[in-house]
């Protein structure tokens, strides 16, 4: 007679019982998609206010009404999947998203297409941070890396692809829809991603089972007031010619912030739940990692909005050709953030500084192959190339640094700052190189867009090489 003992079973990595491939093509697809979509009606946009009619703030409105919904909401998105299940936030904002794409792309008029818009942004905001606490709680030590440096490549790459894919569809005119599938090609990719998500995703803890804080209201009232007065004068302002309301706006979203601030300090003291834990705000290294973020993301947003304008403004070139032009960028920062950590990690330290010095002077390289009013011949596209890499060398092993060592109790408060600090760098990006860019492109004409350009350069290289010496340690005398 033999006898048998139970054993427990040998702990595993919490990715293997998810097809942990599988998994991260889900949640980084529809990562990839939501982002696609704040840059790909950038080349849309002219055709978009010819078939409806629109006015320069409607068009404004519908370029920004998706940002504007998805930067204020992120960080509340990020709390909601921690109290009813990043699952359940993931899925339920992936479908608000597809639906609302669907109705973008009927729009009969811009009042329409700007109200379906802020309902996208919405879903965005409630699906993308999602997408890191996912990737926080499913991976472990070396996976974990490897997902959080996908992440990070296809966070920004699609920033560039979204000029490609948008230049392709608006020129492809498919059936003489015009600018509507840059909307409808989310419908079918986003009720694939559904089905897909429902059989992958890990299911969520049962109520009750997980400690989960309560919604803070009045932190999350404070906090959507104060970016709403942020992001909508960033918007706008260069549209509406800089008002007295925007400046106010703006400085009632630092008094507001401050409050914040105040108030998060007070209920977390008084043992409360504050809408960003201030331990999360501890980890060592997510503060300079934000710094560090928000100047990428910055200098990131600006050079492609003011080339973008330089293309099919100045140069006049077609929506195809001016998105397939960013190719090589979107290409190499794709390829650099995948591969940077099979680099010597002797040079990991210095990656970031690195990074921002070579944007620096690939942005001077590729202003001043435009200077004299040209195309900028074949020198330009290893130009680009190198802006991509510098850009994703300044970004991607910040992020993923930062977040490798967050626990997995912290994902969603730490994947929401973080995704917060990058969509406002971005906004702040296309709003200050962007107000710079049209402000000396003063009338028409190849020249004097190229004059504009090269100014908009050396203010995005001397932001790169601010970034280069923010936030490294300084030495103890």
């Amino acid at each position: 007679m033999t006898s048998t003992t139970t054993r427990p079973a040998p702990s595993k990595d919490p990715a293997t019982d998810t097809r942990p491939g599988l998994l991260l093509g889900v949640v980084l697809a529809a990562q990839f998609m939501a982002l696609l979509d704040v840059f790909i009606v950038n080349v849309a946009a002219p055709t978009i206010r010819s078939e409806l009619s629109a006015s320069g703030g409607a068009l404004q409105l519908v370029i920004a009404g998706y940002t504007i919904t998805y930067a204020v909401l992120l960080i509340t998105g990020a709390r909601l999947g921690d109290l009813i299940g990043h699952r359940r936030a993931y899925l339920g904002g992936l479908a608000v998203f597809t639906a609302a794409s669907l109705a973008c792309g009927l729009a009969a008029d811009a009042g329409q297409l700007i109200a379906f818009r802020l309902v996208q942004g919405a879903g965005s905001a409630l699906m993308i941070p999602q997408v890191l606490s996912l990737i926080q709680r499913n991976f472990t030590g070396e996976r974990r890396v490897r997902a959080l440096s996908a992440y990070s490549a296809v966070l920004a790459t699609g920033a560039a692809a979204g000029q490609v894919v948008g230049g392709v569809l608006v020129s492809a005119d498919l059936f003489g829809t015009g600018w509507r599938p840059v909307f409808l090609v989310n419908v079918p990719i986003g009720i694939a991603l559904l089905a897909l998500g429902a059989r992958v995703l890990p299911r969520d803890a049962r109520a009750g089972s997980t400690r989960a804080r309560a919604l803070d209201l009045p932190g999350l009232l404070l906090l959507a007031a104060a970016v709403s007065l942020l992001t909508v004068p960033l918007v706008l302002g260069q549209e509406q010619d800089w008002p007295l309301w925007t400046w106010l706006s703006l400085g009632g979203s630092l008094v507001l912030a401050a409050v914040f601030g105040v108030y998060e300090s007070r209920l977390a003291r008084r043992g409360g739940a504050p809408l960003i834990a201030p331990r999360v705000l501890r980890i060592p290294g997510i503060g300079r990692a934000a710094l560090w973020i928000t100047v990428a993301m910055g200098v990131n947003a600006g050079f492609l909005f003011t080339f973008t304008l330089h293309l099919q403004g100045g140069l006049g070139h077609s929506a195809l050709r001016a998105g397939l032009t960013f190719g090589p960028a979107a290409a190499v920062f794709g390829t650099v953030g995948l591969t940077w950590r099979r680099w010597p990690a002797r040079l990991h330290r210095a990656l970031v500084p690195a990074g921002f010095v070579l944007a620096a002077a690939a942005l001077l390289a590729v202003g001043g192959l435009l200077r004299d009013g040209g195309t900028g011949g074949w020198g330009l596209y290893p130009a680009l190339g190198a802006v991509g890499a510098g850009i994703s060398l300044a970004f991607s092993p910040a992020l993923t640094g930062a977040l490798a060592t967050v626990r997995p109790e912290d994902a969603a408060d730490a994947s929401g700052l973080l995704a917060t600090v990058t969509q406002l760098g971005q906004l702040v990006g296309v709003a200050t190189f962007g107000t710079l860019f049209l402000g000396r492109y003063a009338g028409s004409g190849a020249q004097r867009s190229a004059d504009a350009l090269w100014a908009t350069a050396l203010a995005l290289a001397a932001a790169s090489a601010v970034g280069a010496v923010a936030g490294l340690p300084r030495r103890s005398r």
